[in-house]
């Protein structure tokens, strides 16, 4: 599976140019899975703007992702602010997953961090589930920054049959160390690759620490090819990863968490 990890840096509530900077970090290789930031369509410290920035299922800024997702043959991983469907006024953060075959499909962040610099829980509705997604024949997970510290919901994406873990993240340089600790932590204990992409840049005096890659099921730094792109700043980063799903079936035999936590009652329910 050959990954585009596009460590951006948005331009705060300008959707149109998030969309566009989307269409030409796409066009700098074929990719069967294109990953960009948490929140990247609206940027992440937009305030109550979140609102009339959120997205909705057939909306004008949807109808833009199932094009470029279908001219250039990837799935789209993006994170955005997405309108509650059910309680109307309500916002999630969320990441999308949208397909060539134009279907869209929505993970929520479920824990909202409210300390330091974030103001979260202000503005968003957490989602309480997790659900792998097909994309390119793969069952893939998907999570958002702060959810990586809780190990639970990883789990429950690999005991549901994810076999590779995708996360997107707008975290400030100050957590860098923790994400490195975490990260190659998450794909060892569920035996399966894990994919990071976080955003650079600055914004509201916030400073984002990049530091996107990707790990194996062994948490090994997977190699990672730079990527010629226009108009990039300095920390900006398009990066190609091939990643082999199918690791996991092969690794997991020799270090098997994941049939002994099954073994266990309740495990089907971890982390919803």
């Amino acid at each position: 599976m050959r990954l585009l990890l596009a460590q951006l840096a948005p331009r705060p509530g300008d959707v149109a140019a998030n969309l566009e900077r989307i269409r030409t970090a796409v066009g700098a290789g074929p990719s069967d899975l294109a990953v960009f930031p948490e929140l990247f369509l609206s940027g992440y410290r937009v305030g109550d703007r979140v609102h009339r920035l959120a997205l909705a299922d057939g909306d004008a800024t949807t109808a833009a992702l199932r094009a470029i997702a279908r001219e250039s043959r990837a799935t789209l991983v993006v994170g955005a602010p997405l309108r509650a469907s059910d309680r109307p006024g309500e916002v999630h953060n969320a990441v999308l997953a949208v397909r060539p075959d134009g279907e869209v499909h929505a993970q929520l962040k479920r824990y909202l961090p409210t300390f330091g610099p974030f103001e979260e829980g202000v503005h968003f509705t957490a989602g309480d589930e997790s659900h792998p997604v097909p994309i390119a024949a793969r069952s893939v997970g998907l999570e958002i920054c702060y959810d990586t510290f809780f190990p639970e919901v990883s789990r429950a994406l690999a005991l549901e049959g994810a076999e590779l873990l995708v996360i997107v993240s707008a975290s400030p340089t100050t957590s860098a160390p923790l994400f490195a600790k975490l990260l190659p932590a998450r794909a060892i204990e569920n035996g399966f690759p894990v994919v990071y992409v976080n955003r650079v840049g600055v914004e509201d005096g916030v400073v984002f620490g990049g530091g996107s890659g990707a790990w194996d099921a062994r948490g090994e730094p997977i190699p990672a090819t730079r990527l010629p792109g226009a108009d990039l700043a300095p920390e900006e980063q398009l990066l190609h990863v091939e990643i082999d799903p199918t690791e996991s079936a092969r690794w997991r035999p020799f270090r098997p968490v994941l049939r002994d936590v099954a073994a266990r009652p309740g495990a089907s329910s971890v982390g919803g």
